[in-house]
């Protein structure tokens, strides 16, 4: 993971092996909701760095006919999502699975899925990762298959509030490669994957979930 300043991702520790981070409480029900309209009737669902764990519970239990596929880059979260997976205890949430999605080639070991879910990560990794996250998601992505990503963007390349630009110049003053990603760059790398990115959609603090779907075979 690319040094980030103490802001960029806080979660305290709990007793029973779970992390509790306050912005996934808050967020969790909006984009619980927002899924719920796209997810398809039955298939598979991975979300890529899914950090806690609090957000694919909620998911798995809110829309119980799609099987969600946790994984994360980082064994202390790996326990933490696992912890929440066995309080849930919900027969269509998978153990959580190590994976680095910055490293290219990793779609190749995943069948497809039929919704991808990505959050809170692209800020805090260089241009160069992000590309090889959206790419290698793509590539992975059923046919007729949805890949919402949420987070905090520039949108066409501007910085809309001043939590954003304050926010994105710590990020960049600990990790220069780092920091928010422009929507429109998201749309470019994406269609250029074979994806129709044409839906974006406003949410609160400020985010934005970018919706693409992989077009019929």
């Amino acid at each position: 993971m690319s040094k980030l300043p103490p802001n960029a991702s806080v979660a305290s520790q709990t007793e029973d092996g779970k992390l509790c981070a306050p912005s996934a409480l808050r967020n969790a029900p909006v984009i619980v909701e927002l899924l719920q309209q796209i997810a398809p009737p039955r298939g598979r669902a991975l979300e890529i760095a899914s950090g806690t764990g609090q957000h694919i519970s909620a998911l798995a239990a809110a829309i119980p006919q799609i099987d969600w596929y946790p994984t994360e880059i980082a064994v202390d979260r790996i326990t933490s999502i696992d912890a929440y997976a066995a309080q849930a205890a919900l027969d269509n949430l998978r153990p959580a699975q190590l994976l680095d999605a910055s490293v290219q080639g990793w779609a190749a070991s995943h069948i497809p899925y039929d919704l991808i879910y990505l959050g809170n990560l692209l800020h805090l990794i260089s241009a160069e990762a992000a590309a090889t996250v959206l790419l290698e998601a793509a590539s992975t992505l059923a046919p007729q298959g949805h890949f919402v990503i949420y987070g905090p963007f520039k949108r066409d390349g501007i910085l809309s509030s001043d939590g954003d630009a304050k926010f994105d110049a710590e990020l960049r003053a600990a990790n220069s490669e780092i920091g928010y990603k422009d929507d429109q760059w998201i749309k470019q790398v994406l269609t250029g994957a074979g994806l129709d990115a044409s839906l974006v959609q406003n949410m609160p603090a400020n985010n934005l979930a970018l919706i693409a779907k992989r077009k019929p075979l």
